[in-house]
């Protein structure tokens, strides 16, 4: 979030062993054939794991499956020993890898059980030569055990890293085919055009009163209308409330009135609307300009407003930063206050003015580029992007509507009709809730399904895993996910078309490595007929309570498209501290080819975003440094503390346009940064429009490397407008 001078400044053996599945292990005589393993999902990555015994410290189990063959698992000088892995549900297993250190077994032999107590042998050997060892051996069970019965040496038994891969799916099989329901649950409110505007308003009023300033309460609520005209409405719209039209296209819905976002909740400053939205309708405005005075995390998508948009609040008080896409405004659009905003893929009737960076990029009608003055950066369309899947109506059964891939876009995509792409009815989704297991969804994504979450916060005590080719998971509401157990919330199979949407996902008390991971490690293959996309998922650490992650979000897949994200290191709330809710990175981008649009990444103790792989792109990126650096030791010990964004110094070509990164050092405003982006010195990384600010406590001294003017602590930007 922005600040601004006018506001606030692993499990034991014991635990193991009593999590009982009552799946039977089935081991087979003959290994998983080639093409039903899945070999570029490790199932193991990051799974809770224990051993025997451990030689100290430095070499718990939870090294062997970190995907870092830097660390590993050591055992004591004796046999036997054993590492054990927890799956997390019945999986069928088709092969396992070994990545032994010098200290290895000579004899060893691979185990599954369905209850981490009665063990069956998938695999034995009394020959093992160390090394890395890949074993095809096949079974069904949750927990996987490597066995050592003689050692090769005078030392324990040390094992870099304990790779699994799974046969089909690969997360688990199905077990039980989930029931089919179009029951959206209690906090999804469904309006009719032949109810009376007055009761529609008063349930809208209802909603509004609970979640006008209950910025990190548990309340979430959908709220979408039916097809038709709809009257004299104020939908005034707080926090995780989700505002929706329920048509094939924007224009099916009209609303004579107001979608309404306003501050009077924070005294008129805006940089606090958080969690919120609003998505395929039309809006005819009570008084010809729609307000809607929104910061992060908080999209307008596919909305025709049949008039003009004030983005400011009432009083033009401060407002940091949003997103609009694939929308038309046949007006005017009036930032204001708005500090830097990205407009994609739509069409507007002209934008007022700009403060910092307003950033566009497919848009039509928007203004020339003329950065730094006025702080335009526009480029004529968006490389290549999918537009989110929506919920919609036809007849009176639930689809989910999946866009079809853009390449060179520009306007909206539907400005020739209905949007081209593919329905999908609700009846190949399972509606999930918020008492629905972890297990139970696992399940559902095993049984081929898709996933629909409504509205609610969800706990998870296994990782979800989506391993199938064109999964859609969705989320209305804003349904937040909670690992527990240090845990990774999701991950993603190396496979073509996911589609991930509408969620939050919030760091729980125990250190995830991650909460999002989209591929697994050193994943290589090319998606760019058909990449996966992640659109409007969040993720924030601490605020509504403690957290803890080192990584927010991983991004290993190829051509993977990112847009509109939000990681967020909370600097209010509770929770909240330099070493409360710590969290390294918000984004690690390894994928080759990867695009961002809209990246917002906030208040990280390290880097906020580390991009490693080749061809990258991004198109808007906002970032504030973290507030509470205690010192300017404390940040980092061998330098005036992290860029906000780095490229990695093995890259050799990646650009960015419309980039911006703060500061304000509250703890102390005597900190230093050195620079804001860092990336080698390529003909081909390019940097265009980038900006750094001081918000008047501590400076930045550098914009990019080891160029562009200090900030001082004026509050007044600090441009480049290309780099090298």
């Amino acid at each position: 979030m922005r600040a601004s001078p006018l506001r606030r400044l692993p499990a034991g053996i014991a635990a193991m062993a009593l999590a009982v599945t009552g799946m039977a292990v089935t081991p087979s005589a003959a290994p998983a054939s080639a093409a039903a393993c899945d070999t570029a999902t490790n199932l193991a990555l990051d799974k809770p794991a224990t051993a025997s015994s451990v030689q100290g410290n430095g070499y718990l189990p939870a090294r062997a499956v970190d995907g870092d063959a830097a660390t590993r698992w050591s055992s004591q000088f004796s046999d036997p020993q054993w590492i054990q892995v927890d799956l997390g549900a019945g999986t069928t297993v088709c092969q396992v890898v070994v990545d032994w250190q010098t200290s290895y077994a000579r004899a060893f032999r691979l185990e599954l059980s369905g209850d981490g107590v009665n063990w069956t042998t998938i695999y034995s050997t009394t020959t093992g030569a160390g090394g890395t060892q890949t074993i095809d051996a096949a079974g069904t069970g949750r927990y996987l055990r490597v066995y050592g019965t003689q050692r090769a040496t005078g030392y324990g038994y040390s094992v870099k890293e304990l790779t699994v891969h799974g046969a089909g799916s690969g997360g688990g099989e199905c077990q039980t085919p989930p029931p089919v329901s179009q029951d959206l649950g209690p906090n999804v409110v469904v309006f009719d055009p032949s109810m009376s505007g007055s009761s529609i308003q008063s349930r809208l009023n209802a909603i509004f009163a609970q979640s006008e300033s209950a910025q990190f309460g548990s309340q979430r609520y959908a709220v979408m209308f039916k097809p038709g005209t709809y009257s004299g409405i104020n939908a005034n719209t707080g926090f995780y409330t989700s505002v929706l039209g329920l048509g094939r296209n924007p224009d099916d819905v009209t609303i004579n009135g107001d979608v309404t976002v306003d501050a009077g909740w924070f005294g008129g400053n805006a940089t606090q609307n958080f969690w919120r939205s609003v998505e395929n309708l039309a809006i005819v405005p009570s008084n010809g300009t729609n307000r809607w005075a929104v910061s992060q995390a908080a999209p307008m998508r596919r909305v025709h407003i049949r008039g003009d948009l004030n983005l400011a609040p009432n009083g033009y008080g401060w407002a940091s930063g949003g997103y609009i896409a694939d929308s038309r405004i046949d007006g005017r659009v009036g930032p204001y206050s708005q500090q830097q905003w990205y407009t994609r893929d739509s069409q507007i009737g002209g934008w007022v003015n700009g403060v910092w960076n307003m950033v566009f990029s497919g848009v039509k009608g928007a203004p020339a580029n003329s950065f730094p003055s006025p702080p335009y950066t526009t480029l004529a369309t968006t490389p290549v992007v999918r537009d989110k899947p929506y919920l919609y109506l036809d007849g009176g059964a639930y689809h989910v509507f999946v866009p079809s891939l853009r390449t060179n876009a520009s306007g909206t995509s539907w400005s020739g009709g209905s949007t081209p792409g593919t329905p999908v009815p609700l009846t190949r989704f399972y509606v999930a809730r918020p008492a629905d297991s972890a297990a139970t969804l696992n399940n559902a994504l095993a049984c081929g399904m898709n996933l629909l979450f409504t509205p609610g916060v969800y706990h998870l005590s296994q990782t979800l895993k989506v391993t199938r080719p064109d999964t859609v998971v969705l989320g209305v509401g804003y349904p937040t996910l909670i690992p527990d157990n240090g845990v990774t919330a999701m991950t993603v199979a190396d496979v073509d078309g996911v589609k991930l949407a509408g969620l939050l996902f919030d760091a729980g008390t125990v250190n995830s490595p991650s909460l999002l991971q989209v591929g697994p490690s050193g994943a290589t293959t090319s998606h760019a007929a058909n990449p996966t996309t992640l659109q409007d998922v969040f993720f924030r650490v601490g605020g509504a309570g403690p957290g803890k992650v080192t990584t927010a979000l991983i991004v290993n897949s190829a051509d993977t498209i990112i847009d509109h994200i939000w990681a967020w290191r909370a600097d209010h709330g509770s929770g909240v501290g330099w070493t409360v809710n710590p969290a390294d990175t918000g984004l690690i981008v390894n994928g080759a080819r990867v695009s961002a649009y809209g990246l917002f990444v906030e208040h990280f103790n390290k880097y906020e975003v580390i991009w490693n792989g080749q061809g990258g792109r991004t198109i808007f990126f906002q970032n504030e440094m973290p507030y509470d650096p205690p010192s300017q030791a404390a940040w980092r010990s061998d330098g005036r503390g992290y860029a906000a964004y780095k490229v990695a110094d093995s890259v050799t070509s990646h650009e960015a346009w419309g980039m911006g990164s703060y500061c304000v050092f509250t703890a102390d405003p005597s900190i230093v940064a050195e620079r804001a982006f860092e990336a080698p010195v390529r003909a081909n990384v390019k940097f265009h429009n980038i900006l750094t600010i001081s918000l008047g406590k501590g400076s930045i001294e550098h914009v990019i490397n080891d160029t562009g003017a200090s900030t001082g602590t004026t509050v007044k930007p600090v441009n480049i407008v290309s780099y090298p």
